[in-house]
């Protein structure tokens, strides 16, 4: 068992009144926490604040060695941290190695990154009214930011956040889910303990609501960066003020199977697309619109696939799905395959508990009325709607308020060129499910799903501002 403790910056503050993170495998106890307060998260950004002027003057080469150092401690505790976030998450632990694996890349993408975060030279007698002059525009660190990260990727997410905040020059307070408390203080301590660290540059308190609205309301920050859930990024935006706010929200993933597809290969991709983390991804597969002529053949061969995958212990190498977050997420779910049930859908795989942990399930003759396609479920439920051409898949793809990203899978290139103009998303993804995402890409969506990119050297641009100079 871990116990987390709050970082002041580089200073360990202990509190008396604990709280306790169990097993949603298990049940057992795997983690405890200080409880914070406002008081907490205030305390916290008053060292940020005053740590923001070490920061943004410490020299590129000294952040970048911090976090070459950070990547390569956390290399030689891959195990540690893999078993804690598979203890505190339930998380099959060959998917919390993969994690940590892209915790590491994420860090060391963001290192190249900052050699490239350049500005450019200004042409200021470009017109009659200018004067000729040296000037040009650089970036520079926005200021003290508030990191706000979800249970789902405990460590990659805030590796998102942390590494280009830090690495741009900038102080931090994070606040990290309430699911995970232990994996974030094992990782804030890495860059904490690092001989290249900023003094105070980063800060760790926990908490949910009454901590976070501290956070997010205060006048001390310049960015609030939030991974979450549509409701919570509403709430951000109404009350943080005039700060940058980047965030990344809910999804209603979804794919067009098309009729010159290869179906075994859809059907496999679409199995691990629709159920890797238990479907508690924001990009997980939800939504699967199927041309009729070849319905039946992919939704049987999408049940079989299914039906191969491993669920039970967490820490068995070869399990592929483990248990949801909370007895709550579960009983979520069940509820969600029976009001579909009852509005006419099939179950045609899963639906059921098995030792305790909700199946990955399959819906078969889904609607667009229905729920289970109208929200986001995030859960291991994936339906299936009959279409009658890529036309009719595309509106309803679109009808959504969502746009994370889609994906679709065809061998007909006019198709995919119609899928690149006609999808309202933030990522497209041809001939693989829309759950694809690699670090180094631009990260984030359309409409509801956010506002912002994450992607090394993107989260570069939302940390940092664009200052002009002139000089005569």
């Amino acid at each position: 068992m871990i116990e987390a403790k709050i970082f002041m910056g580089s200073k360990t503050v202990s509190k008396g009144e604990k709280g306790e993170r169990k097993s949603p495998y298990s049940g057992e106890v795997v983690s405890v926490f200080p409880l914070c307060g406002a008081e907490d998260a205030e305390a916290a950004l008053k060292v940020a604040e005053s740590a923001f002027e070490r920061s943004r003057r410490a020299p590129l080469s000294q952040r970048i060695a911090w976090l070459r150092d950070v990547a390569k401690r956390m290399r030689e505790q891959k195990e540690l941290f893999a078993k804690t976030i598979t203890d505190e998450i339930g998380k099959p632990v060959m998917f919390s190695r993969i994690e940590v694996d892209r915790c590491i890349e994420t860090i060391d993408l963001t290192a190249d990154a900052l050699v490239h975060l350049r500005g450019e030279t200004i042409p200021t007698d470009a017109t009659p009214s200018g004067k000729r002059s040296t000037a040009f525009w650089r970036r520079v660190p926005a200021g003290v930011v508030v990191a706000i990260t979800p249970f789902n990727f405990p460590l990659n997410l805030a590796a998102h956040k942390l590494a280009p905040a830090l690495g741009a020059g900038c102080s931090v307070v994070l606040k990290p889910t309430p699911e995970a408390p232990a994996t974030a203080y094992l990782f804030a301590k890495l860059f904490i303990e690092s001989e290249y660290a900023v003094e105070d540059a980063l800060s760790v308190v926990y908490g949910d609501a009454e901590v976070g609205s501290a956070l997010v309301t205060s006048p001390i920050p310049r960015v609030v960066s939030f991974t979450g859930s549509v409701p919570v990024g509403n709430i951000i935006t109404k009350s943080a003020g005039i700060k940058k706010v980047s965030l990344e929200l809910g999804g209603n993933a979804a794919t067009f199977v098309e009729k010159s597809a290869d179906i075994a290969h859809a059907a496999a991709r679409c199995a691990f697309g629709a159920f890797v983390n238990s479907g508690q991804v924001c990009i997980s597969l939800q939504r699967i619109y199927v041309d009729a002529a070849v319905y039946d053949d992919f939704a049987e061969a999408l049940a079989e696939e299914t039906k191969k995958l491993k669920v039970g212990s967490p820490y068995d190498d070869d399990t592929f799905m483990g248990p949801l977050i909370n007895d709550e997420s579960k009983e979520r779910a069940m509820r969600w395959v029976e009001s579909a049930a009852k509005e006419g859908a099939r179950v045609v795989a899963g639906g059921e508990l098995v030792d305790g942990i909700f199946a990955p399930t399959v819906m078969a003759d889904v609607t667009d009325d229905m729920a289970i396609v109208c929200e986001e479920v995030f859960a291991p439920i994936v339906s299936l709607v009959k279409v009658e051409s890529f036309d009719e898949a595309a509106r309803k793809m679109n009808d959504s308020p969502y746009g994370l990203q889609f994906s679709i899978f065809t061998n007909d290139l006019r198709m995919t060129q119609r899928a690149l103009d006609a999808f309202e998303c933030g990522g497209i993804v041809v001939n693989d499910v829309p759950t694809v995402r690699f670090d180094i890409q631009p990260y984030g969506g359309m409409k509801l799903s956010g506002v912002g990119r994450e992607g090394p050297q993107f989260a570069l641009e939302e940390f940092t501002e664009i200052q002009s100079v002139v000089i005569f």
